[in-house]
C-alpha cells in the first residue's frame, strides 16, 4: 500500500501497521502524562506486546499520573545526512498488568532495564489512536513555510 502525502507539507502519511512496524524496530520512546494542570514527558525504553506498547516502572510520578489516565507515547527515528525521519504517536490509557501470567508473558519480551533499580511493574498502553508520518528522502524544503 502506497502511504498518502500531505499536500500542506508534503509529509507521508503512515497507516497503522506501518506505525506498528516501526515501533517494533526501536526500543526507545516517551511517554507523556499530565500531572496536574502541567504535561510531564519521559524518555523510557518499551517493547511492542502485540499492539500493545509495554514498559517496566516503579512506584513514582511516572506511574502515579499514567496507571488508568489517558497518556501519549511517542517513539520517532532521524537520519541527519539525508535529512529524513519519522515519528509515531499513539494515544491511550495508560493500564498495569496485574495477571501473573500475563506478567510472566511480558518478562519473556526484549526489555532490558537501562536504569539501575528495580522495575517491577508492567504498564501497557492500548492504542486508541496511532499516526505516523515520515519525512521523505530527498524532500524539498517548502519556503513558504515560515
Amino acid at each position: 500500500m502506497t502511504n498518502r502525502i500531505d499536500s500542506r507539507n508534503g509529509l507521508e502519511i503512515l497507516d497503522r501497521g506501518e506505525c506498528i512496524a516501526l515501533l517494533r524496530r526501536n526500543s526507545l520512546g516517551r511517554l507523556a502524562v499530565v500531572a496536574g494542570d502541567r504535561p510531564l514527558v519521559f524518555p523510557v525504553n518499551f517493547a511492542m506486546s502485540g499492539d500493545s506498547i509495554v514498559l517496566r516502572t516503579d512506584d513514582g510520578t511516572k506511574l502515579h499520573f499514567a496507571r488508568g489516565s489517558h497518556v501519549a507515547f511517542e517513539c520517532d527515528g532521524t537520519d541527519a545526512v539525508y535529512h529524513t525521519g519519522w515519528s509515531v504517536l499513539a494515544n491511550g490509557i495508560a493500564e498495569t498488568v496485574e495477571s501473573p501470567v500475563e506478567v510472566a508473558e511480558l518478562e519473556g519480551l526484549p526489555l532490558a532495564l537501562w536504569c539501575a533499580g528495580p522495575k517491577p511493574i508492567w504498564l501497557r498502553i492500548r492504542p486508541t489512536t496511532l499516526t505516523g508520518r515520515r519525512i521523505p528522502p530527498h524532500a524539498e524544503v517548502r519556503r513558504d513555510l515560515h
